[in-house]
């Protein structure tokens, strides 16, 4: 009896981008060559000093996607970065593409709404994104399959997309294994969410590579994106292999107490609840961030 072959299934192409001055990872994730793609947590770089913003790191990033004749169709984000403004706007522009995040920003944007007193017509319905996507939600992107699994912990709406069942995007849920994991001290985090999390990411298969957000490299090796299944659970100084919730839980909570807030959480937040749309600016065209004192 003739033996039924399974379709062989796509390596997805995957350009890494680093923004030094945030230490963070953004990816083109593509089929093939003149093939179709998606582009995960662009940066658009912000001087903090004098309120400057670039789309150098973007353009770097266009340019790519223009050299290998891609159609980009979704700039997709893990969740609302508190450490670097998005760039998705002028992406979006440029490539014609829609701007996705997960379904949980809603309850973000309400917890901030009231921390930056935000303008009445700010709505927290997630409706400044083209798509909102929940846990087991699929993509198609050319040759690339794209599976939503919801990840809360760091912040209640942080996605991970798994392409091919071979590489899945986590944004800041996991780190390079001798970094860790995510703090859970942002409003709405939670380190037992992350260690479930986590959990259900390290049951994917031991080979599935990690492609992390952000990596904060110690003296001695150069920064790093890529990592797998079986190198987390062996080596992860947080949760490896053998470390259970209650010992994760008070060792994130402890950690968690000692640090201080990202430099740029302030302006990042208020932007990237926006879809990385600056605020409506004032009657003479001038737009403003707020800082809000005393408030996180």
């Amino acid at each position: 009896m003739a033996q039924t072959l399974k379709p062989q299934v796509l390596m997805p192409q995957i350009r890494a981008f680093l923004d030094d001055s945030s230490e963070t990872f953004s990816y083109v994730v593509f089929d093939q060559a003149g093939g179709h793609g998606v582009i995960i947590d662009p940066v658009l770089n912000f001087d903090y000093a004098s309120g400057r913003t670039s789309t150098k790191l973007a353009q770097q990033q266009l340019d790519f996607v223009a050299e290998q004749q891609l159609t980009i169709e979704w700039i997709l984000e893990t969740h609302a970065h508190a450490d670097h403004l998005s760039a998705a706007p002028f992406l979006r522009d440029q490539l014609h593409a829609k701007i996705g995040i997960g379904a949980q920003i809603t309850q973000v944007q309400s917890i901030f709404r009231e921390v930056f007193a935000l303008e009445p017509e700010f709505k927290a319905d997630g409706s400044q994104f083209d798509g909102l996507f929940s846990d087991g939600d699929t993509l198609t992107v050319g040759q690339l399959q794209i599976s939503v699994l919801h990840s809360p912990g760091h912040t209640p709406a942080d996605i991970a997309y798994l392409i091919n069942d071979q590489a899945v995007f986590v944004g800041d849920t996991l780190f390079m294994p001798d970094l860790g994991t995510a703090r859970c001290d942002f409003p709405g985090g939670s380190s037992q969410q992350l260690y479930h999390s986590i959990q259900r990411l390290l049951a994917l298969p031991q080979e599935t590579n990690i492609y992390v957000c952000h990596d904060y490299p110690k003296e001695g090796r150069e920064h790093e994106c890529r990592t797998t299944v079986a190198e987390q659970r062996a080596n992860n100084i947080h949760v490896r292999d053998g470390i259970d919730e209650a010992s994760f839980v008070a060792m994130r909570d402890k950690r968690d107490a000692t640090l201080g807030m990202p430099r740029l959480i302030l302006p990042s937040i208020q932007v990237n609840i926006r879809a990385g749309e600056m605020p409506p600016a004032d009657k003479q065209g001038k737009v403003f961030l707020k800082l809000p004192i005393n408030a996180l």
